[in-house]
């Protein structure tokens, strides 16, 4: 994967097409660019789609950032050192924090906002929070028996499993935490940018109850509940995922 410095970090990242438009996908708690790769493939027709990894994961350098406002400026950086002013940014759970974050921060920047999975707020079950600190393993299965929809192939649900677990220890709490302390819902109807959200019909972490209130608080925004799919509903349900996105993309350029 190519990189680029960020900080004096290098961040890597997948990329696929030509821009404009130019469309940067951020992943959520202990994940990396990989659970992109169906929109980076089915999408490059319409422009520059980049998904990076946040530092500590993936492969990129540094150590997980505490704050999504760190994460955020991080992903601006990102866009900087690629020479990147005007985004579609979208992300998902932890990546969708940062996102919406990343949307209230530099305003001037988002032609539009694609939030997956997320939620103006993201209260995490201390029981969760005290598994992954004292029994790690014991806390990632709990983690992904709720984020992953009961219809998902056991090949899929192995894989997300183990992409998780392999993360350093601490990378999966450290984002829980920055989850925990994230609330932007008195702030989020002030985002002017277009906004697409979409969410798993059985998302268990983030369910829909969380989309639709951004609907409902963003001007203008467009929900899209994916049947069958539980919180991971972009790797679920890539098909459908991606023509909502791609939907949102073609009115965007009109």
């Amino acid at each position: 994967m190519p990189t680029v410095s960020v900080n004096g970090l290098q961040i890597a990242y997948a990329s696929a097409g030509a821009g404009p438009p130019t469309v940067c996908l951020v992943h959520g708690t202990g994940g990396s660019s990989d659970v992109w790769m169906r929109q980076l493939e089915d999408l490059a027709d319409l422009g520059r789609i980049v998904a990076l990894d946040l530092p500590g994961h993936g492969g990129s350098g540094g150590t997980i950032a505490h704050r999504i406002e760190d994460a955020a400026a991080v992903v601006a950086g990102f866009l900087d050192a690629l020479g990147i002013t005007r985004v579609v940014i979208g992300g998902h759970s932890m990546g969708g924090a940062i996102a919406q974050q990343f949307a209230l921060s530099c305003r001037e920047r988002p032609d539009g906002l694609i939030l997956i999975g997320t939620g103006a707020r993201l209260r995490v079950l201390p029981r969760l929070l005290d598994l992954l600190a004292n029994h790690y393993h014991e806390g990632v299965s709990l983690l992904m028996s709720l984020a992953i929809g009961a219809k998902a192939p056991a090949e899929l649900r192995a894989a997300l499993h183990r992409a998780t677990a392999q993360n350093p220890a601490g990378v999966v709490l450290g984002d829980l935490q920055a989850c925990d302390a994230f609330d932007v819902m008195s702030r989020i109807s002030t985002v002017q940018a277009p906004t697409l959200v979409i969410c798993g019909e059985e998302d268990q972490l983030t369910p829909p109850k969380y989309s639709r209130f951004l609907g409902q608080r963003i001007a203008g925004a467009c929900v899209s509940i994916v049947p069958g799919a539980g919180h991971y509903v972009q790797v679920e349900k890539p098909r459908e995922t991606t023509a909502a996105i791609r939907e949102f993309l073609v009115r965007l350029g009109e």
